[in-house]
């Protein structure tokens, strides 16, 4: 079959069956979700169910190798090479586990959706040599190589979503809402879509919203902060604070809190804005322990305070740009920070009475699928031959198909 007709066969049918795959900046493991998607006579998406979902945990030895290769410092290019193909094998290992999971065979699925794993994220132009003069070059970076994951699984494969974006101007980031506005939207209630991984990001959905009155925007530090304080301190015998239990033996601390909110102007920068572990990595987390020390706390006192400050900025960003101008009932949250209980406690706190806070899994979205599923359902819109950025959202020019299809 030519890849014309495979995609023409793929275009007519009305259920498509997609793997969305996820490895998110908090670099703890691969996110793999088996997804059905129900389209109308006129090709548009009716309905979107997960059938099965698979995690993957990255070993200590990968998680440390991706560590490195997000530091400008430690970076080594023959090690990013490398890893861009071999990450590839974790993508294909995931799969293969997913089907197994559901009992069925790779030609059962339509397509495999990666969105690989980020190394480098830069949204502010940086000045580059043109044929004429210097260009300002906004660039991002994810590895996983397509063309492996097609090899090693059989099954036409979808990736580098964001360059897409990015090329028509825009921050490539966040991508997820296109799968909130399907999902999450609501003719009745005014909502939030708070998504907690490495990186806080947040999705509007006024009610009755339409595309171009949703917006996104990245919030800062999710469990970043977070969890490079606990691996460092237990030397890597602990991944991130289970549960939020280290957070709440300790106390916030003011001072410190506030030091860390008032130096950092991405906090109070107007959406479109997109960031990431270049900014909220190792180093900032060093700077947060040293300063925490410096002021006498104790080391849960400090993973307190790092709470606090996702916590915070979370909400005061809603202040900010979304409650003046929106009337909202619900905040959704998914991702990692959704089975952190103090960090829901603490959010749940700060924000008025009249919103609800609540996991997606209660509205059928397991908490550490959604950007998964929301992969698969971008790779759809790819292979239709559709754009699924939201320039409302990255601040592109113009909406685009998003990424590259190996057939």
């Amino acid at each position: 079959m030519s890849s014309l007709t495979a995609l023409e066969s793929y275009r007519r049918k009305s259920r498509h069956t997609l793997i969305g795959i996820m490895s998110g900046t908090s670099l703890d493991g691969v996110d793999a979700a088996l997804v059905d998607i129900t389209t109308n006579s006129s090709g548009e998406i009716e309905k979107v169910e997960m059938r099965e979902f698979e995690y993957v945990p990255y070993t200590p030895e990968l998680k440390n190798i991706m560590i490195s290769l997000c530091s400008v410092e430690q970076a080594k290019l023959n090690e990013w090479v490398t890893a861009h193909y071999g990450i590839s094998h974790w993508y294909a290992h995931a799969v293969k586990l997913l089907l197994l999971r559901a009992g069925i065979a790779s030609s059962e699925v339509d397509a495999i959706c990666m969105h690989g794993q980020t190394i480098w994220h830069q949204p502010d132009p940086v000045l580059f040599p043109g044929p004429v003069g210097t260009i300002p070059v906004k660039a991002t970076l994810q590895i996983g190589e397509t063309a492996v994951v097609r090899e090693l699984t059989g099954i036409p494969t979808v990736g580098n979503f964001r360059a897409g974006d990015m090329a028509a101007g825009g921050e490539g980031a966040p991508l997820a809402p296109f799968m909130d506005a399907i999902v999450f939207g609501s003719r009745e209630s005014g909502r939030i879509i708070q998504n907690i991984g490495g990186i806080g990001n947040a999705t509007v959905l006024p009610a009755g919203a339409k595309a171009e009155q949703t917006y996104a925007y990245d919030t800062g530090p999710g469990n970043m902060v977070i969890d490079t304080l606990v691996r460092e301190e237990t030397g890597g015998v602990m991944q991130y604070d289970e549960g939020g239990n280290i957070a709440a033996m300790g106390t916030v601390n003011e001072e410190l809190l506030d030091h860390f909110l008032k130096q950092d102007t991405f906090f109070t920068r107007r959406p479109p804005k997109s960031t990431g572990r270049e900014v909220y990595g190792s180093s900032y987390a060093k700077d947060f322990h040293f300063e925490g020390l410096k002021r006498g706390l104790s080391f849960v006192d400090i993973v307190a305070t790092a709470t606090a400050l996702t916590a915070r900025t979370i909400v005061d960003s809603y202040e900010r740009f979304v409650f003046p101008d929106h009337s909202i009932q619900d905040i959704i949250v998914a991702g990692g920070g959704a089975h952190n209980r103090t960090l829901m406690t603490m959010i749940q706190k700060l924000l008025p009475e009249s919103c609800k806070l609540s996991s997606s899994e209660q509205y059928g979205i397991p908490d550490d699928a959604r950007e998964a599923i929301a992969f698969a359902i971008m790779g759809h819109e790819s292979i239709m031959g559709r754009p699924s950025n939201m320039p409302s959202v990255t601040g592109a020019s113009r909406s685009v198909i998003l990424g590259h299809i190996t057939l």
